[in-house]
């Protein structure tokens, strides 16, 4: 784990990029950047892009139990299945997002992986997942910025991030160590 900033993470995948394609992580709380940067990724390699939060569970999944596991507010099976294992093998992904106003699953969406594929999102770097991707990177944010970004963007929801959402990362993180098994840290 080392400490770069977002020039150097762009100097390194066109390093990278020039020998084989690569699958990266992006981790790190809520509105610490992660959309962001997938998305300047997206525009200036043409890269595939899925995000974390299209696996969140589905009403039936979220028991006290499941609630309870490090991590265990997504779908990460389905998120390996339907995402990570045809990616690993350069087969089209097929998989279907998580709508969380409807709270349903919607029809299947097939992508090709291109040189780049962004996975970006909380969670992203769950013990289960993580062998997949090529390089990781946390995205380290002073706490209140994240609370001015998050009550800017989502003020019918801010409660339940301050309340729910951010404390299942906050341990998530903690008993994972998330932060410490990614490559990078931007600031």
């Amino acid at each position: 784990m080392r400490e770069i900033c977002q020039s150097e993470l762009l100097e390194l995948l066109d390093e990278r990029l020039k020998n084989a394609p690569i699958r990266l992580a992006i981790e790190g709380g809520s509105a610490s950047g992660k959309t962001t940067l997938a998305q300047l990724l997206e525009m200036r390699y043409d890269a595939t892009v899925l995000h974390m939060d299209d696996f969140f569970l589905q009403p039936h999944q979220r028991t006290d139990a499941r609630l309870r596991e490090p991590g265990g507010n997504v779908d990460r099976e389905r998120f390996l299945e339907e995402v990570l294992l045809p990616l690993s093998t350069a087969k089209p992904i097929e998989y279907r997002r998580f709508d969380c106003k409807a709270k349903t699953i919607e029809p299947p969406i097939c992508l090709f992986p291109k040189r780049l594929t962004v996975i970006e999102g909380a969670y992203s770097m769950h013990p289960e997942l993580s062998h997949f991707y090529d390089l990781s990177v946390f995205l380290d944010i002073e706490s209140e910025r994240p609370r001015a970004r998050i009550l800017k963007r989502n003020p019918q929801t801010a409660d339940r991030f301050f309340s729910e959402w951010i404390p299942l990362e906050n341990r998530y993180f903690e008993l994972t160590h998330a932060k410490e098994r990614c490559d990078f840290i931007i600031k």
